[in-house]
């Protein structure tokens, strides 16, 4: 079984109803979701990733802006832990930051290319993910997708540009649900959204995000009750995954997903 997280970075939950994006749809169908998610301040790409995968806020991370500093306080993420318990995980991404979420020699594989700037970027990367997943089967695989924040920056949230971006993504995240199986598990979410051109801030806007996921354990058509931040998505992934989570986490498995 694969378990994936695709990432769709400032993707707005409320842009969802102004396009046409039949794959997150149907995702939505067949899982379970919410649309109130919340991410973590300071609402920003880098500090928003390390704590989806490391389960602390960035208060207690410490990464703050987009440049990466090494924790004064070191924990394990969801890549130390399934290592450490024997998993393969391969990362694939189109921003270079990214390559500072895990320790070194935790990875099986990992892809980058820096094509984020360009429209067709994220069709790029979903082709290569797409192919990978699809013939060595890793336990895990991370998909990040940055076209659509830099449509944000470029254009303005919710403007035109960006509602059609959200529309192309969509066709790159069918590219990877394509490579899949029926017994494989697939996470969608967004790191923070955005307003006019930028993000960071405690607004709406910023903090509300996404959150999909649908697979053969998780209830179908179903919309998470509780109230869900960008740190539970590790220790729910650990779960699926059978893997533990760290002690140190601050996030919680959301249980309510689950089929019983």
């Amino acid at each position: 079984m694969t378990t994936v997280l695709l990432l769709v970075d400032g993707l707005r939950p409320d842009a969802l109803s102004s396009v046409d994006a039949p794959r997150v749809e149907g995702l939505m169908r067949r899982g379970a979701s919410s649309l109130r998610a919340r991410s973590v301040m300071p609402s920003i790409t880098l500090p928003c990733h390390v704590s989806i995968f490391h389960s602390v806020p960035p208060q207690r991370h410490g990464v703050m802006t987009n440049a990466w500093q090494p924790m004064a306080r070191p924990l394990p993420g969801l890549i130390e832990q399934a290592k450490q318990a024997g998993k393969r995980c391969y990362f694939f991404h189109n921003w270079e930051p990214l390559r500072d979420l895990n320790r070194p020699e935790m990875l099986e594989l990992a892809f980058y290319q820096n094509t984020c700037y360009t429209p067709e970027g994220d069709r790029q990367i979903a082709e290569i993910a797409a192919r990978w997943i699809a013939v060595d089967r890793p336990d895990f695989a991370f998909v990040y997708f940055g076209t659509v924040d830099v449509a944000g920056h470029q254009f303005g949230w919710m403007s035109d540009a960006y509602l059609r971006q959200i529309e192309q993504v969509d066709k790159a995240v069918g590219m990877v649900l394509d490579a899949l199986q029926p017994a494989d598990t697939v996470l969608l979410q967004s790191d923070h959204g955005g307003h006019d051109r930028t993000h960071g801030t405690e607004s709406a806007e910023d903090m509300l995000i996404p959150w999909v996921i649908a697979g053969p354990s998780v209830r179908r058509n179903y919309v998470i009750q509780t109230e869900l931040t960008l740190l539970d998505t590790a220790p729910t992934l650990a779960r699926i995954l059978q893997i533990p989570a760290h002690p140190l986490w601050e996030g919680r498995c959301i249980d309510e997903i689950f089929e019983m």
